[in-house]
């Protein structure tokens, strides 16, 4: 089409002399050939044509305007040289000229037909607003407005600088500040939300998240941009994901110490238990990455554990030091076995059942799982001389109200009774993890999914929430950090009411709580309280090198009188009897108290004023 244009302009500026008789056909022809032949030359040699003009940007209209002049300029270098007359240059001059214009024409009206004719206009599209101009924002709007049958149809672009707002770009304008967004918002066809905003602070994308709730809009988050900008041909659409219930938590994620852990690691045998799970899985890859001599992986789920496997290997290579042991941490030959194989140096026994209602209506299996499982992996770690072993624990451990925290309330006082050999014991006890196997963040986006109703315990339960990752990075310093027998505590921040979470997930999915989706309240599950704490009352604290990081030191526990109280309680669970291991464990577990008794304590102390919210209750415990 350019060779045409080049040849149809040129050919019609010399038409009037060549009826004229000045110049010759033969000649003309020549001459506009030979100026085809030049431009053509140069815009292979630039690759114009190699271009996806649909997306083209004011390089590609540079490229096409540098082909069109050099090779004018080398058509006219041969006419000096060739001595023609100088009428064919200054012709050539304007027919250039003129097919550059239609060239350009051409391609304009070619994007156009795509915008409005290929594409699909507002119907099935949904008007869109991306939050932030700066140069992320600008590109993604580039790459929506390029894309007339994608899904979103920008409508704005809201941003904060007095320099941007009331401009346009890509003829869509800029509006803010951002603030005022529910109010800019107002009376518009805007469904959907997209934050393009680069190294949010955490306090910021708080705010910004909580408007955002205000509008009923669905909200999407640009992930990873430096590396998808990075990429060639990249799709920033494609980066987007979901709002998380993370993003809501106000505070930064809990960065700790790498260096220290890569020291404590790096070059020897690590063994985890419950590999598999949540948080065993997320154990297990971030220690493969400091380099361990090996990394052995115990678990009785063999599905979970494959695909972990099978994870490691595509991101370590097949010769990473890995081992796999299908066994049950019950099985206290079994374990012995394993750990006179490997002989580690470095034991995370994450192995447990977790899931509260459940452990209720089981006793015996909490018992014989979480308590003696402990007890043989400790025992094991300790006759096979580990220099560490970290308990996972939880805070449902203390003053616990459940079969399961009462459980995890012996398998820190297990860990107290082994002490005084080589290996050094420690525990790191943390609150709710957001994404875990059972948490109820799934749940609510499969419920939201299915169109409603969610679904919450109680609407005054309030929880602490951190990141897998976080429990993870705090599991692996706080056993650095280990000489035997303290139990670390991650600050978490504020406690977070449930209610809440639940609302902000319903408007940022682009639903409004209550007349899309209906929250219901199904009442508080056996075991469960309505607050949960971290450290007791009692507990003597001191900061650890890491100032998100607290230690509690607690009282050694007589290994023969431990044996003495396991001996008891095995017999307990072996009977099966549900009364009879309640009253075991109310025997061996001083604070533990019915979960009725604590949540109508917390009730009453609300009702008379003592507390003004039940976050008071939790945070009495926190530093």
């Amino acid at each position: 089409m350019d060779v045409c244009l080049i040849f149809a302009c040129n050919f019609a500026l010399f038409f009037p002399p060549l009826l004229r008789n000045d110049i010759q056909l033969l000649n003309l022809v020549g001459h506009i050939g030979l100026l085809t032949v030049c431009v053509l030359v140069f815009q292979l040699i630039f690759k114009t044509y190699n271009s996806l003009w649909r997306y083209a940007e004011s390089r590609e209209y540079f490229v096409l305007l540098m082909g069109m002049s050099l090779g004018f300029l080398l058509y006219t270098v041969l006419n000096l040289i060739l001595d023609t007359n100088r009428i064919w240059i200054t012709q050539a001059l304007t027919g250039t000229s003129l097919a550059l214009l239609c060239i350009l024409a051409v391609r304009f009206l070619y994007r156009i037909y795509r915008l409005k004719v290929a594409g699909r206009g507002a119907e099935g599209r949904s008007h869109t607003a991306i939050i932030g101009a700066g140069a992320l924002g600008v590109s993604l709007l580039g790459e929506l407005v390029s894309n007339p049958r994608g899904r979103y149809l920008p409508y704005c672009l809201l941003d904060d600088a007095p320099d941007k707002i009331g401009k346009r770009v890509h003829g869509v304008p800029i509006r803010g500040p951002i603030d005022r967004l529910g109010e800019l918002l107002q009376d518009t066809p805007v469904t959907e939300l997209i934050l393009a905003i680069p190294n949010l602070p955490a306090e910021r994308q708080t705010e910004i998240l909580r408007q955002c709730a205000a509008t009923n809009c669905r909200l999407h988050i640009l992930e990873d941009p430096v590396t998808q900008l990075g990429r060639e041909g990249a799709s920033l659409t494609a980066s987007m994901r979901e709002v998380q219930i993370e993003d809501l938590l106000g505070r930064k994620p809990v960065q700790l110490d790498n260096s220290r852990i890569r020291e404590f690691l790096a070059g020897k045998t690590v063994l985890v238990t419950g590999g598999g799970g949540s948080i065993g899985s997320e154990l297990c890859r971030q220690i493969a990455g400091y380099g361990p001599k090996r990394l052995v992986i115990v678990d009785i789920a063999e599905n979970t554990t494959y695909g972990l496997q099978n994870d490691l290997v595509h991101l370590y290579g097949p010769e990473f030091p890995l081992s796999v042991e299908i066994a049950s941490v019950r099985d206290s030959k079994k374990m012995d076995q394993i750990f006179a194989r490997y002989r580690p140096q470095v034991v995370f026994h994450a192995a447990a059942h977790k899931h509260v209602p459940l452990m209720e209506n089981c006793p015996e299996e909490a018992v014989k799982n979480n308590v003696f499982g402990t007890y043989h992996t400790a025992s094991a770690a300790r006759k096979y001389g580990a220099e560490k072993f970290v308990l996972i624990s939880t805070d449902k451990a203390v003053n616990p109200t459940n079969i399961m925290g009462a459980t995890k309330y012996l398998c820190e006082q297990v860990i107290q009774g082994l002490r005084g050999g080589k290996t050094a014991f420690s525990a790191v006890r943390f609150g709710n993890v957001l994404g875990s196997d059972g948490s109820v963040i799934p749940l609510f986006k499969k419920q939201i999914a299915y169109g409603g109703p969610v679904t919450i315990t109680d609407k005054r339960i309030i929880r602490y929430f951190m990141t897998i990752p976080e429990a993870v990075q705090l599991v692996l310093e706080a056993g650095s950090f280990a000489r035997s027998g303290e139990v670390y505590v991650l600050d978490m921040g504020e406690p977070v009411h449930i209610l809440d979470l639940a609302e902000k997930l319903i408007r940022l999915s682009g639903f409004t709580p209550y007349v899309d989706i209906d929250i219901q309240e199904v009442g508080l599950r056996p075991g469960e309280k309505l607050y949960e704490e971290l450290l007791t009352a009692s507990a003597g604290l001191r900061r650890t090198e890491n100032e998100k990081i607290f230690v509690e030191e607690k009282a050694d526990v007589e290994e023969s009188e431990m044996k003495g109280w396991l001996e008891e309680l095995a017999a307990a669970a072996e009977r099966g009897g549900r009364e009879e291991i309640f009253r075991e464990l109310r025997s061996l577990v001083p604070t533990f108290r019915s979960p009725e008794e604590v949540n109508r304590e917390a009730i009453r102390a609300v009702r008379e004023g003592q507390a003004n919210q039940l976050e008071d209750l939790a945070s009495v415990q926190r530093v």
